[in-house]
This record gives C-alpha cells, structure tokens and sequence, in this order.
C-alpha cells in the first residue's frame, strides 16, 4: 500500500539538413545541358510546325487584326524575352514573370474557350513550342555569357530578390504601355503594317534560329545596360534594403552572441547530465527535448529587437530571456508511502518463543524531469509587435547578409538556394479564379517562414500564407490555422488546381498540421522555409498527406 503526493518545480528543433551526396555542377556542364535543352525543344517546334501545315487553315484575318497580331507578338516576346533573362540571374524570379503571365492567361482566358475545335489544336501546340524554344534560347545564351562573365552572379540573394522585384514591376509597366501605344498605331497604319508584318513573318520563317539568338544578343545587352544603370533608377532603393536586412553589430558581437546562448544551453546540459548525482531521489524519469537552436534565428531575433549596432553586453537580458521562454524544464516529484515488513522475535517469562511481525513506513520520492524546448523559431510571434516582426522576417530572408558566419545552419542552403522549378501548364490558367489564386500566391516565393506571420510585412506562415491569398482572391474567413482551413473546406478525391492539400504529423500538433495550394500534376505551392514550389510525390509529403479540400 502506498500513499502520493505531489511536489512540482519549475525553471528551465531544428533537424539537420543531410549533406548532398552528389556533386554540384560546373558552369560548363549547366551550360552544355542547356545548349542541349534548346536544340531538344527546337526540335519540338518543328514537329509541331509540321502538324500544323497540315491542317486546314482558317479564315484569313483582315490587315487591322493581322496587325495588331503581328505588333502585339513583338512586345511579347521582347517583354518575355528580358524577364526570362532576368529571371536566371536574379534568385526565384520565376514568381514574377509567372505573375505576368497568369495576367495574360487571363486576359485571353475567354477567346480560349470559344475556340476549342479540333483543328486547332495543333496551333495551341505550336504556341507551346515556341514558348518553351523561346525560354530555352534565352536560358543558354544566358548561362553562355555567365561563363563567360562570371561576374554576373555576383551579389547578395536579398539584393538580387529586391532588384528581381523591381525589374519585374518596371517591365510589366513598360508592357503594358507598350501594348496600348502599338494597339493605336496598328488602328491608324493597319493596311502598311499588313504589308511589313506579312514580310517580317516570312524573313522569321525562313530564319527562325537566327531572330532568335539575335534577339537574345540584344535582350543580354539591353539587361547588361540596365543592369549599370539600376545604380541611379533604383539602387536607393537596393542599396537602403541590403541595409535594412545585414546585421548592423560586429562580427565579434554577432559571434559573442551565439557563444553566450550555446554557454547557456551547456550549463543546462550540464545541470541534466549530472542530475542524478546531486539530487537525493529514489527513482528518476527523464523526457528531455534536444537541447539546440539555429543561430541565424537567434541573432535575427536580438538584431530585430535591438534595432541597430548592438554589443554582447547590451543583449545580455535579452539572450537569457529567450533562453527560459525557449527551455521549459519541469521538475516533479511524486511522493509515496511505502512500507516493509519488520520481524520481531521475543521469548517471554516461561520460555516460549514469540515472533511479531509489523509495518514500517517510509516516504519514497519519485522524480520526473521534463524539458520541453520551444522551438526558437516560434518566439518572435510572442515577443515582438509588428515592426519588430517585420524586421526579423527582413532578417531571415537575407541570414542579416552574413551567410559565411554560421555555414553549417541549415538556413544557408534553405536561402542562398535557387528556389524549386515548376511551370505550370497553359491550360490550368484558363479558369480566372485559379489564375488569379497563382498569380497572388507567386508574389511571395521566397519569402520566410514565419511562425505565426499572416501578411507580406510580417511575413508567413504555412496556414497565415494560404488564408491571406485566398482572402485577396475573392474569399473572406479571415485568419484560420490548417484546422481551421480543414473545417470549412469541403474533402475531394479528384483535386483541381486552387484546391486545398492538408497534411498531418509535420509537428507535434494534433489534427492537421500544415496546408498549402494545389497546382496540379502533383504539385503545390506552399510557405515551407521559404515560400516555394513542392512535388507531393516525394516520400516525405507522401507519408504525411492526408486529404485535399475544396474551399466554398
């Protein structure tokens, strides 16, 4: 038999990314295989081009539509032809000229739709080809030059995120001006453009490959050009942004900083370690968390709390008061009231032998040691206010621009990575809603994670970042977590585009733990660490999907 009380104490993840095993390639290598790409899709194109001569052709179009087909063509391809060179030597532009994009699909979404006979569809595959021949000239004359100009490359990821911003903006707005100047001067020159365009059409014909490469000649000049003069269009604006995101405190002060931390993590540590040895308990339980944190999270933290230069010294209050909101450590002791039984043997006056047997109690202390850590990373939604947020999320996406500092955190491959590929096919953008949806969503591929962020300034979450697209698009439910966006979506075996995909045991939270936007083919597009594209048919995501949902 026994008795308990209980006495309780209080006081005081991030998983290592593996190594890859394979070898990064060289410059020369990327270089062949994009030469290769290109003579590939190439080819493509002239099948198609085949398949298409043997159809019937359509109605002629008169000179006014003849001419603003043949003008619009031309900015088109000039506009596309720069942000895709732009987009290979800025990190995770893909975003915005997919933005772009999604525009137009949109725009043409309707006259799609009424056009869906047969024949056709050799011209929309030709369309196709083209397109991807276009993005595959431009990618190797692009990766030609880097070779031969390394110098190109150069600059921080943030640096060239913002200018990639930037650029894509300023295109987008000479696009469309562009359009709307050619449309009248096609309206009041219809009957001569029809007569040039009908030449141009035949020179490119007979030339294809030769336009093409002379086109991306002069699109790598032009960006060169740009690129000098972003300094006096837009270099404040770089220039005071990489201030904004590099840590202002010195190297010593940054690194005293993550020495003191890790001082703090090994005396608890060591407080564990021995606590068997200095503590007088019966019987001992341990559940511990890992003791770690990542120190770009850590100095990020401290750099947005402590808004410029800042020493060891001054951070002091701040490093031990995140240490004891990161490490819970809980110390309970159960008491039982136990007993043994004691034998007492006697002989009385006459002689005889008496035997007694009785209990003697005794308290027994039984102690349980937990150690729950938090999780860093999930502090400063606790801590900060919004500004502050904001600045700590500027922080993480640029690693304070500092990435030699710690380059065995995982965040270093996470953000100094090109982000992951995906192109989504011409004929999901054909539904407005799903367009729109992308074309949101895209704006923010490489932002970071943000535990608990909900908006641009502050920054995303997994949940945070699909509620705020989705409330821009039409919808209005407001903030909810990935339960929350579970309940009010209605479960589908049969996924579309814009759809809903949830997964559960990503954490350690009961019910659904993370949801990103369906793009179709087995694909997402989601605020992992960063914001980016995801295949769902990696085992990871395979072993933790759990439905797709449709929102009303």
């Amino acid at each position: 038999m026994s008795e308990r009380t209980n006495k309780a104490t209080s006081g005081q993840n991030v998983p290592k990314s593996p190594k890859s095993k394979f070898r990064a390639k060289s410059q020369q290598e990327q270089t062949a295989e994009s030469k290769l790409r290109m003579e590939k899709r190439g080819e493509q194109l002239d099948k198609a081009k085949e398949k298409l001569a043997k159809q019937k052709p359509p109605k002629k179009p008169g000179p006014v539509k003849k001419a603003g087909r043949a003008a619009g063509a031309t900015v088109h391809g000039y506009v596309h032809g720069k942000l895709y060179e732009v987009e290979h030597e800025n990190v995770g532009t893909e975003s915005a000229h997919r933005s772009e994009l999604v525009g137009e699909a949109a725009l043409r979404s309707t006259s799609r739709y009424v056009k869906k006979q047969i024949r056709e569809h050799p011209a929309k595959a030709v369309q196709k080809a083209e397109s991807r021949h276009i993005k595959a000239t431009a990618d190797y004359q692009y990766r030609a030059t880097v070779e031969a100009h390394p110098e190109m490359q150069k600059g921080g990821a943030v640096s060239r995120y913002i200018q990639k911003q930037k650029i894509k903006r300023q295109y987008a707005k000479q696009a469309r001006e562009a359009a709307k100047q050619t449309a009248k001067a096609a309206e009041k020159t219809a009957v001569t453009t029809e007569k040039l365009a009908a030449r141009a059409v035949a020179f490119v014909k007979r030339h294809p490959v030769g336009v093409l490469l002379f086109l991306a000649c002069f699109l790598l000049l032009v960006l060169m050009q740009s690129c000098m003069s972003s300094a006096v269009t837009i270099g404040n604006g770089v220039v005071g942004a990489i201030g904004a995101s590099t840590y202002a405190a010195e190297d010593a002060d940054l690194r005293g900083a993550e020495a003191a931390y890790c001082g703090l993590e090994a005396e608890l540590q060591d407080y564990l370690d021995s606590y068997e040895s200095t503590h007088d308990y019966d019987e001992y339980h341990f559940e511990l968390d890992d003791i770690e944190h990542d120190p770009y999270v850590l100095l990020s933290i401290i750099s947005a709390i402590h808004e410029g230069a800042w020493t060891v010294d001054e951070v002091q209050g701040t490093l031990q008061m995140l240490f004891e909101k990161q490490y819970i450590l809980t110390e309970t002791v159960v008491t039982e009231r136990r007993y043994y039984l004691e034998t007492d043997t006697w002989t009385d006056e006459e002689g005889n032998t008496h035997t007694d047997t009785y209990r003697v109690y005794y308290d027994y202390y039984i102690c349980t040691v937990t150690l729950e850590n938090f999780n860093l990373s999930h502090l400063p939604i606790y801590i900060m206010g919004e500004d502050q947020l904001s600045r700590y999320a500027l922080y993480m996406s640029a690693l304070g621009n500092r990435p030699d500092l710690f380059p065995s955190s995982p965040y270093v491959a996470k953000y100094t990575a090109d982000p992951v590929e995906h192109e989504i096919p011409e004929a999901y953008l054909a539904d407005e809603t799903f367009a729109a949806i992308l074309e949101e969503a895209e704006k923010y591929i490489g932002y970071p994670y943000v535990w608990g962020g909900y908006k641009p300034s502050t920054s995303f979450d997994c949940s945070g970042f699909v509620s705020y697209v989705y409330n821009q698009c039409g919808w209005d439910f407001g903030r909810l977590g990935a339960q929350g966006l579970y309940n009010i979506s209605r479960r589908t075996s049969s996924p579309r585009p814009g759809d809903l995909v949830f997964f559960t045991g990503t954490y350690d939270t009961p019910g659904v733990s993370h949801v990103g936007i369906y793009v179709g083919d087995g694909w997402m597009l989601h605020c992992g660490d960063p914001i980016q594209y995801a295949n769902l048919n990696t085992s990871y995501w395979q072993e933790h999907l759990y439905c797709y949902g449709r929102l009303p």
